[in-house]
C-alpha cells in the first residue's frame, strides 16, 4: 500500500496532465485518472517487469482515453469572443491558441490524438511513444506528420472564422 501512495503521489500530475490533453475536458480526465490509479493498484505486482512505471501509466492512460471517447457524445465547438480590454489581449490570444490546440486535438483519430500529445506535448522520444501505443515507429512518425498537418488545417479554418 505505500509503495502505491508513492507512485501516485510522483505520478498524479502526469496521468491528470496527458489525460486531460486527450480527454479534452477537466472532468473526464479526472475520471480516466481514478481509472488509472484503480488499475495500477490492481496490477502493481506485475507493472515493473512489463514497461516500468512512467510508462505503464501512459499506456494505460491512453487506452483509459480512448474507451472514454468511444462513449462519450460530441462537444460543441468553441466560439471565439474578441478581447475586452487592451491590457488583457496577449493574455487572452494565449487563452485562444491553447483552446484552439485543445478543439484541434479532438479533430485527431485517437492514434494521432495520442502520438501528437505524447510526442509533442508530453514531449517522449519517438521510441517511447511507439513502446507505449505498441506501435512502429514509423507508424507514430506518420500519426504526428498526419495529426501536425490536420491542426494546422483547423487553426486556419478557424482563424478564417474569427471576426
Amino acid at each position: 500500500m505505500e509503495e502505491f501512495h508513492r507512485l501516485m503521489q510522483a505520478h498524479e500530475k502526469l496521468v491528470l496532465r496527458t489525460a486531460l490533453r486527450i480527454a479534452g475536458n477537466l472532468e473526464d480526465a479526472q475520471d480516466v485518472s481514478q481509472e488509472v490509479f484503480l488499475r495500477l493498484y490492481r496490477h502493481l505486482d506485475r507493472i515493473e517487469a512489463e514497461l516500468g512505471v512512467p510508462s505503464w501509466l501512459y499506456r494505460t492512460t491512453v487506452n483509459a482515453c480512448f474507451d472514454l471517447l468511444r462513449r462519450r457524445k460530441p462537444v460543441e465547438p468553441i466560439v471565439w469572443e474578441p478581447p475586452v480590454a487592451a491590457s488583457q489581449y496577449a493574455e487572452q490570444e494565449k487563452e485562444q491558441r491553447r483552446r484552439i490546440i485543445a478543439e484541434g486535438l479532438k479533430t485527431l483519430s485517437e492514434r494521432e490524438r495520442a502520438a501528437v500529445v505524447l510526442r509533442e506535448i508530453e514531449g517522449l522520444a519517438t521510441s517511447e511513444v511507439a513502446r507505449i501505443l505498441g506501435v512502429a515507429e514509423e507508424t507514430v512518425r506518420s500519426q504526428i506528420s498526419t495529426g501536425r498537418a490536420k491542426l494546422r488545417a483547423f487553426a486556419e479554418r478557424y482563424e478564417r472564422r474569427r471576426p
